[in-house]
């Protein structure tokens, strides 16, 4: 038997104890309404604790905020909620140092924090969920992780900017031929093609800011819809959490996920950026191109050539562009025609989210290294320029500026190109 079916057996048995504790332990919070129990398929069909449980800090930092306004507004007694913050405290703790591990029968992250705190304070855990609903709990988990989501893709998109910017520097002096259409179109420095990827990852670091201030909304106290009957203070626990304002309609609060959207949509178009920076890096690294020289860090080899060095990172950030921009889809596709408020489906945005946010924030991390460490090579992007008829367009605007028509000048120095390229001479001649 090979490593990958002992690996998928024991991955198998693995996910079938899982099955087997859901089946036979778990208790739904809702369970009260139902006489039998949920059918086998359909529970591991909708249990979302494997992907969800990234959440758990935000899910407890909400919950802590959210039962000391409790005790602030004397909804629950002050000995209360400080007997359930700090237990809430004290599990947070646990898993962050690995006393307590996030696996169980439970059906999400939320499930999982209850059940603890009520087997660690008894009957008062089940207070903390009052004039609370897992709507208004869930919209407002994914806020703070997207919002810190935020923080990272920007920390990361400027050090691939930083390492760009020092590239730059370097190379100021390095000429080097401009393409379009792939073709030599007009010489210009290798730091001002480096820094045309500059200024697109600064527009992405500008486009995080500016998302930041509509995911930054406290949507607790919505309820479930319409709101709870408690006298409850959204603003102590908007504070409390860092939000900047409470959400304008409750019904909105838990309905949509245009954050959610707008944040895959940056992570698209960083992966874009980055898929043609990688692009680039392929094509300059052949023989044929001869400009760059990538570390063998982020190269791989071949199993039958020996000589070869692939530049597998970069190829591998370019494949995973479509990846991201298929999460894009999928979101827009899960909103499009939900009727308004919670609707389950909505548990499908986290998978699109937390894989859109992981796969850019590592081709950032690698692409900001490819480009550290990359040797570029002058001698032979100055070669590249010899022969190539790129000063045609400075030649035809010396004849401009001798008085000839514009279109004259073009005319003359495009039959030139055509002469010297018939008699096999360049311009260099």
């Amino acid at each position: 038997m090979g490593v990958n079916s002992v690996n998928k057996g024991k991955r198998n048995r693995k996910r079938q104890r899982h099955i087997n504790s859901l089946t036979r332990d778990a208790t739904p919070v809702w369970a009260g309404r139902f006489e039998g129990t949920m059918n086998e398929r359909a529970l591991r069909f909708s249990t979302s604790f494997p992907f969800d449980k990234r959440l758990y800090r935000f899910d407890i930092l909400a919950s802590i905020a959210h039962v000391e306004m409790l005790g602030a507004q004397g909804i629950l007694r002050q000995d209360e909620a400080l007997q359930i913050a700090t237990a809430l405290r004290s599990i947070l703790n646990d898993i962050e140092t690995g006393k307590l591990s996030l696996e169980g029968a439970d059906e999400d992250i939320h499930s999982f924090v209850e059940r603890v705190l009520t087997e660690r304070i008894g009957e008062l855990g089940g207070k903390l969920h009052t004039a609370r609903s897992r709507n208004d709990q869930v919209a407002t988990d994914v806020r703070l992780w997207t919002r810190w989501a935020l923080g990272q893709l920007a920390g990361a998109v400027h050090k691939v900017a930083s390492a760009l910017v020092e590239q730059a520097h370097r190379h100021i002096d390095t000429l080097m031929p401009g393409f379009t259409h792939l073709q030599h179109a007009q010489p210009i420095r290798l730091a001002h093609h480096l820094l045309a990827y500059f200024w697109m990852f600064m527009r992405d670091a500008e486009r995080l800011r500016e998302i930041y201030k509509r995911v930054n909304v406290s949507p607790l106290g919505a309820g479930a819809l319409a709101g709870v009957d408690f006298p409850i203070d959204p603003q102590r626990t908007a504070r409390a959490l860092g939000f900047t304002r409470c959400a304008d309609n409750s019904i909105d609060a838990v309905s949509d996920r245009d954050f959610a959207i707008e944040f895959v949509s940056c992570c698209s178009i960083i992966m874009v950026h980055l898929s043609r920076l990688g692009e680039e890096l392929v094509l300059w690294s052949t023989p044929e191109f001869g400009f760059v020289i990538l570390d063998d860090a982020f190269c791989t080899g071949s199993s039958i050539m020996p000589q070869k060095k692939n530049p597998d990172i970069a190829e591998l950030i370019r494949g995973k562009c479509g990846r991201v921009a298929g999460h894009l889809t999928a979101l827009i596709m899960l909103l499009k025609g939900l009727p308004l408020s919670y609707n389950r489906d909505l548990q499908e945005d986290k998978m699109a989210l937390f894989d859109a946010f992981d796969t850019t924030y590592e081709s950032l991390q690698l692409m900001a290294d490819v480009i550290t460490t990359a040797q570029f090579q002058p001698h032979r992007m100055r070669n590249a320029l010899r022969g190539d008829f790129s000063t045609a367009t400075d030649l035809a605007n010396a004849l401009v500026r001798k008085g000839i028509p514009c279109r004259q000048a073009h005319a003359i120095v495009g039959k030139l190109v055509r002469d010297l390229l018939e008699q096999g001479r360049t311009f260099d001649e």
